[in-house]
Parts: structure tokens; sequence; C-alpha cells
């Protein structure tokens, strides 16, 4: 049975994020301004009013739940957080976005005790909803012309076999210690896809595994996670230990995310 709140939230959020990736598409038909972070990383106008929407309605849903997000934290709007928190990335995938690529998304994700319990990801270029509905449902969505969601699919991870694995690497962050971990694996098949998208390939049984060595933040993949894991994949430390969240100045260090393997 699926926690009310976990329902309530992905009845009204899934339409937060559509709504966000519809702004996301509107900018990206009209002039699009592109400035640099400290951080050396991209921002654009679209990044700025998706997470707008995304802030007014989980202040809407769950007012009494601090956020996370990321242009804001990048301003210093960091609040205090401490076992329940959102997480949200209007807009992983920027690099693609700006190229004119489709592997962009909107990503928010609700942590509870240091672990993703519930996400949504949408993909605003190809219409494709997925949420994990609790910890242990996911749920893919078409969403047509008219932005109405068509019914729901359940999805699952695939049982891999270690002589015969699919890998997603990175698009655009395919560094060194992850091709090396790949050599190291008996891997016949390797894609690539940017952004969150791979968390949701490996969910939907498409791919065995993601490794990431390379810097990340939290709320890069934190819907992603959950979604992996309510499908019945995982996103560990490379030593097997859990991946959590709440870490300090919520940066990640390299993690695992993977099938039934």
């Amino acid at each position: 049975m699926i926690n009310d709140n976990y329902s309530k939230y992905s009845k009204f959020l899934r339409n937060t994020a559509i709504e966000a990736g519809e702004k996301i598409l509107e900018i990206r038909n009209d002039k699009l301004d592109v400035t640099i972070k400290d951080d050396r990383s991209p921002v654009t106008l679209a990044d700025q009013a998706a997470e707008k929407i995304i802030l007014r309605d989980l202040n809407i849903i769950a007012p009494e739940i601090p956020i996370i997000a990321e242009e804001s934290a990048s301003e210093g709007d960091i609040p205090d957080v401490k076992d329940k928190f959102w997480l949200v990335d209007p807009l992983d995938g920027t690099k693609e976005f700006i190229a004119g690529g489709t592997d962009f998304t909107v990503n928010i994700a609700l942590i509870e005790n240091g672990v993703p319990t519930f996400g949504i990801i949408y993909t605003p270029a190809t219409r494709r909803l997925y949420t994990a509905k609790s910890p242990t449902q996911a749920t893919l969505q078409i969403v047509d012309e008219k932005l109405n969601t068509g019914p729901e699919m359940d999805i699952k991870v695939r049982d891999g076999d270690m002589k015969n694995l699919t890998a997603l690497a990175s698009k655009s962050h395919l560094d060194e210690e992850t091709k090396a971990f790949l050599d190291d694996l008996n891997i016949t098949d390797k894609t690539s896809a940017g952004s969150s998208m791979k968390f949701c390939v490996v969910a939907e049984g498409k791919a065995d595994i993601y490794p990431r060595f390379g810097p990340t933040m939290e709320w890069d993949i934190a819907a992603g996670h959950a979604i992996l894991s309510a499908a019945g994949g995982s996103v560990k430390n490379p030593d097997g230990t859990s991946f959590e969240y709440n870490k300090p100045g919520f940066r990640n260090g390299p993690f695992i995310a993977r099938g039934n393997i």
C-alpha cells in the first residue's frame, strides 16, 4: 500500500514537473540566455524559471518540508535540513539542453533519513514521466501533446548476467576512473546518455549498470536514485556501502547504480 503522502505528492507534483518542463521548452524556443556560475557550470533562464514553478508547488503541497534546490543553493539560499527535505534539480543536463539535445530532465526528490523515498523525473523533449510512487513502486507515463498523462506502467530492472552486461556512461563526463572500472567488467554493450536519464534507463531494464566516479551534487541524482531503487535496483558507494544524503556541501563521492546484478 502506498503511503498517503507519497500518493498525494505524486498526483500533485507530476503536473508541477510537466509545467516546469513546458516552461523549459518555451524558453529554448525563444532566445536562450546562458550564464556561467562560480563552479563554471552553465545556467539558463530555463533553469531559473523551472525552479520557481517547482518551489511554488512544493510550498503548497508540503510547506513544512525544507527545500534544497540547485539554483537557490548556488545563490547561497541553503536552509538547515535534518531528517526530511526536498532535493530539486530543475534542469539536469543543461549542456545537452543548450546543445539542442533531448537528454535533459526535471528532477524532484524527497529525502527521508538519508534515503530518497519519493522522486519524479520528467523529460520535456520526449515527454516521459517517471515516478517513484513509493520506495517499492516505480512507474512510467507518456505525456501527450495536450499534456495529458497516459496510463501508469510499472517499471522494473532486469536480471543482469555478469557475462553479458550493458553499461551506461555519461555523455559529458566520462572520466578515466570510470573507463577503468568498466574495463574490469564483462561489458558487451556500452551506451551513453545525458542527465539523470541514465538512472531511468537502468530502472526500465534497458541497461545493467551506471558507474560514476566524477563529481556530482546530491540534487543531480536523488530523483534518479529514488526511481531506480523503487524499480528494484540500487545506488551504492563503490565499496558496497549505503549511499546517503545530506553530506557536507551536498557533494557526492563516486557511486555505482545498478539493476539486479
